[in-house]
């Protein structure tokens, strides 16, 4: 009896790997340059911004006409699966760094800046005290004042927030149950109400940024404190934007028939991003907001 040879599917060349590298060149660039009030940096984020919506829109429209055509096996399977375990892998990595640093600042370089000869001008009275906005005084005629903030409570915004991710974490898995069990009501249902939750996170957390800056002196400018805050949080809200994406493209490709209990690991690596941002965000309402 002859044994079928499955062969890996090898899709066509592609300029979307070029056109998006392209977009987030200008995105971050952009970035830097709206930051730093240089004009042409808003228009490089909007036109980096529809690059990148156009390879998701164009990239992943392929990818899953080609999923549904039958053409991905097993051999594709793993593959997309050791490839979203390396992406997470390397976003661990990313926080890494930044938790890091943080640490690096409340451990290290605060409690050493705080050591200083307090007859040193810029240090005088300085304290390894957290929160901190850094030094002040005055050095060689510069001035260098500490920016008056109030820290940002962890019982309040921040404490909702975590349950919303929480709860969107169960929900997830509810409908990741429901697909196995061919329940298409449960699976929509369920991918609904977390795609909900993490909008409801998102802004809520815009409506605690506003709040920061308009009436808590807490901005980006606010020295070690201020600065590891909206890095942190910010980068983490980017990450719950781009999960409640794939969340909503997923919904709407399940109200359309696709996946079924054994072939749905489109559902599956969207499933594990969710769940690594909200292991992220427990990190950082211990160590950000409540210690």
């Amino acid at each position: 009896m002859a044994t079928e040879v499955q062969h890996y599917y090898v899709p066509n060349p592609s300029p979307y790997p070029f056109i998006l590298s392209t977009g987030l060149l200008l995105l971050t660039s952009g970035f830097v340059l709206n930051i730093n009030r240089y004009a042409p940096g808003g228009w490089m984020m909007l036109l980096g911004l529809l690059c990148v919506l156009y390879v998701l829109y164009g990239w992943f429209g392929r990818i899953i006409s080609e999923s549904e055509s039958g053409e991905y096996k097993k051999w594709e399977d793993r593959s997309f699966r050791i490839g979203m375990i390396v992406f997470i892998s390397s976003e661990v990595a990313f926080f890494a760094a930044f938790f890091g640093a943080l640490f690096f600042m409340r451990s290290i370089a605060i409690p050493e800046l705080a050591s200083f000869d307090q007859d040193f001008t810029m240090y005088k009275g300085f304290t390894d005290a957290w929160p901190s906005a850094g030094p002040g005084g005055t050095v060689l005629g510069h001035a260098y004042d500490v920016p008056r903030f109030t820290p940002m409570a962890a019982w309040g915004i921040p404490a909702i927030n975590t349950l919303i991710l929480l709860s969107s974490g169960a929900t997830v898995t509810w409908a990741h149950w429901g697909l196995l069990k061919n329940n298409r009501t449960q699976l929509i249902a369920g991918l609904a109400l977390t795609v909900a939750l993490g909008i409801t996170f998102l802004c809520l957390q815009a409506f605690e940024y506003h709040h920061a800056y308009t009436e808590m002196g807490l901005t980006l400018g606010t020295g070690a404190y201020g600065a590891t805050f909206f890095m942190l949080t910010g980068f983490h809200g980017f990450h719950v934007t781009l999960g409640t994406i794939m969340l909503i493209v997923i919904l709407l490709r399940s109200m359309k028939g696709h996946f079924t209990s054994d072939h749905h690991f489109a559902f599956e690596g969207v499933a594990w991003y969710w769940h690594f941002v909200d292991v992220v965000w427990l990190l950082l309402f211990v160590l950000v907001y409540w210690l």
